[in-house]
Formats: C-alpha cells, sequence, structure tokens
C-alpha cells in the first residue's frame, strides 16, 4: 500500500510507516490484525482514527509506541527505526518520545497523582521530576490533588492526571487510545480541551483513536480502519 502523504510543507515526520502488517498466533493459527498500512504524520498534525472495534486501530496504537513489533513492513517513529531496536532501547524512545493517554487510564493506585505523573521523570533520572509533575497537574486543574491517590479521585480527575502524565516529559508524539471512552460526555468533552489545549500548547503530533465522530472532526486528518486496512479520509470543505 502506497503511503499516505501528509502536508509536503511540514518539517521530518513524527510517524512514517510504509507496507506495516502485524500477525498474532491464534487457535486456528495466524491472524493477520495490520495488512499493509501506510502513513505519514508530520510534527504538529492531530490525527484521527475511526473505525468498529477489532479493526486493528488498537494494535496500530501498540507498534507507534514500540509496545509491539511489527511483523513486516517499515515504522519509523520520532526519527526511530523501531523494529531494530532492543528492549531497553524501546524503553528509551516511549520514556523520551512518546506519551500515552489510554481508556481506562492505568494509573498506579498505590501512588499519589504527583508520584504518577513523576514517575517517567523519575525513570529518566530527572532532577526536577516532583516540581515538573506538579506543575503538569496544576496545568490540567489538579493542583489541589496532588497528593491524592487514584481511588481518592473521580474517573474524569483520573484521566486528566493520566494526561498530565502524557505530557510532563514533553514527549514528541501524544497517543491517545479512546480518552474519553470511560467518561459521561461532559466529563469527556472537559478532558479532550484540556488534551488539546496541551497539543496545541506543545506543539505535540497527536494521534486519537475515538469512536466519537465529533472528536475526529477537530482533527488536522482523518483515516478510517476496517479490517487491518487504513485508509485516509477526504475532508469535505465547509
Amino acid at each position: 500500500m502506497d503511503i499516505v502523504q501528509s502536508d509536503p510543507s511540514a518539517v521530518a515526520p513524527v510517524i512514517q510507516a510504509h507496507d506495516l502488517t502485524f500477525e498474532v498466533a491464534g487457535p486456528a493459527g495466524r491472524v493477520n490484525i495490520l495488512k499493509g498500512v501506510g502513513m505519514q504524520v508530520g510534527r504538529g498534525e492531530v490525527v484521527g482514527i475511526v473505525g468498529p472495534s477489532g479493526s486493528g486501530k488498537t494494535s496500530l496504537l501498540m507498534l507507534l509506541a514500540g509496545l509491539d513489533k511489527p511483523s513486516g513492513g517499515t515504522l519509523s517513529v520520532a526519527g526511530h527505526a523501531l523494529a531494530g531496536m532492543d528492549e531497553d532501547a524501546l524503553a528509551r524512545f516511549r520514556r523520551e518520545e512518546v506519551g500515552i493517554v489510554f481508556q481506562s487510564f492505568h494509573l498506579v493506585p498505590t501512588m499519589t497523582a504527583l508520584e504518577n505523573v513523576a514517575m517517567p521523570l523519575e525513570f529518566a533520572g530527572d532532577d526536577g521530576a516532583f516540581a515538573k509533575a506538579e506543575a503538569a497537574l496544576t496545568s490540567v486543574g489538579l493542583g489541589h490533588r496532588v497528593h491524592h491517590y487514584p481511588g481518592q479521585l473521580s474517573g474524569g480527575e483520573q484521566q486528566r492526571v493520566a494526561v498530565a502524565r502524557a505530557f510532563v516529559a514533553t514527549p514528541s508524539l501524544i497517543l491517545a487510545d479512546e480518552p474519553t471512552g470511560n467518561l459521561d460526555r461532559a466529563t469527556g468533552q472537559h478532558v479532550m480541551e484540556l488534551l488539546f489545549g496541551l497539543r496545541e500548547r506543545h506543539g505535540t503530533t497527536l494521534v486519537l483513536i475515538t469512536h466519537d465522530p465529533a472528536l475526529a472532526a477537530r482533527c488536522d486528518r482523518q483515516f478510517h480502519m476496517q479490517d487491518g486496512i487504513l485508509t485516509e479520509q477526504a475532508v469535505l470543505p465547509a
């Protein structure tokens, strides 16, 4: 499949994928999850990916995050060719280049909000980890909740902690997988305003998986995933 091109005036792309495949073992043999995915995403772009459950969206996100390795094709994220990197190098890549916001928050329940956000910076040996974490929590409106544990926070507050953690190390790329899926509509809209606002402030590339057409419409470009095949959707003029 040909690479889907972004704005040619953009600087070096954050994501370059060509003929990307991903297979897993199933009871009846190998299962093709991704089938020749090609995409190119420039720095600072906001890209929405929509499609039915089981179509391969989350699998693509896991490859972009370096949490799984492709079965074939080439993939470069923030200048790193992921297929040739060992686990230590991939861990450094994720720590330095990628922030992830999941649907189910993925906070450590025995750590405070401050400790959860500071964790990636501590792993990187940043002496200012806690000061930066507190500033990040303040930026998402949780400066008064820094010493609370996840179990003491509402779902919306927990997701705001996750957003702060994703941005605290100023990564090149934010990957958000249905970030409002476990929230009511009003809370979800508030979290998305924070996510889009922080992305604009930091100039970070954002890849957003969503079932919400209104969210997808806010993105610079939209892709559709169906049966492991990714296609770019035409943007109709207003």
